[in-house]
């Protein structure tokens, strides 16, 4: 008996929760890829980039004056112009992200709640399982409000949080599934198991149109945030400053081949 719902169900919560927030920033057509190295928490206070490996480790911006490994850096005035755009751009950006996050896991447990509710047997185990799932989901959002929703992003730690509270609803689910498809088959009641598959593949059909013109919805929110990225690249692109080895300062680089690899990826993904 074939089902792939809970695939699609997963895929499509982590690769638009997950994917929106990771420290790989990929949104849009083949020009638009870019990545960063730094983890980012934009307050108040100002906008403060750091990482593990690599120089320099730390960098830190605040209306016009630059830090970088806590050395106040001169800069100029025109240098001070575009450090003010670049802080106030970013702290635009994060709730973006964030926002497109929420609404890829509002997706993804949708769809859950929508096998859960084709394959629950009962009345008592569908509440049991709709609860379960519906405090995994508000943990799942928490996670994205906690630290996008308060200007903090992390590389990788979104994809961990977001998949845990997902795993979870997703291990009931396809526990679910295949204890159903068992049972009927265990049955020997040849019509059980044409209704189960009849309901299954009814469900796939309307789930992969369902979640297609979501996705593409999603696809175009992100999409919309590519002149943003370019933006950021090219402010930094004109900075003045230098490093003390003379490098200029790379907070946000640009990532052509990976973007090609994700449209080829999303192409696919489209024709299925």
């Amino acid at each position: 008996m074939r089902f792939k719902l809970m695939g699609c169900v997963m895929a499509a919560t982590l690769a638009f929760a997950g994917g929106a927030c990771a420290g790989d920033v990929h949104f849009g057509d083949g020009n638009c890829g870019y990545t960063s190295d730094y983890d980012v928490h934009a307050s108040q206070d100002g906008v403060d980039f750091r990482r593990d490996s690599g120089r320099p480790t730390q960098v830190f911006m605040h209306d016009g004056r630059l830090w970088v490994d806590g050395r106040d850096v001169a800069v100029s005035a025109d240098d001070a112009t575009r450090l003010r755009a670049y802080e106030s751009q970013l702290r635009g950006l994060l709730p973006e992200i964030a926002s497109i996050a929420r609404q890829g896991v509002d997706m993804g447990f949708a769809a859950m709640r929508t096998v859960l509710l084709t394959f629950a047997d009962n009345d008592d185990e569908r509440r049991g399982m709709l609860r379960r799932l519906d405090d995994n989901h508000r943990q799942a959002l928490a996670r994205i409000d906690a630290s996008l929703g308060q200007g903090v992003w992390q590389r990788h730690a979104m994809d961990d949080m977001v998949a845990d509270s997902v795993q979870a609803s997703v291990s009931d689910l396809a526990g679910k599934v295949a204890g159903s498809a068992v049972k009927a088959a265990l049955s020997g009641d040849e019509s059980k198991v044409a209704a189960l598959q009849a309901r299954a593949e009814s469900l796939d059909q309307s789930m992969d149109r369902e979640m297609s013109r979501q996705a593409e919805q999603l696809d175009k929110r992100a999409e919309a945030l590519c002149p943003r990225l370019v933006a950021l690249d090219h402010l930094q692109q004109q900075l003045q400053v230098r490093l003390q080895d003379g490098a200029r300062l790379q907070l946000l680089s640009h990532d052509a081949d990976h973007a090609r690899k994700l449209t080829t990826a999303q192409a696919r993904a489209h024709a299925e």
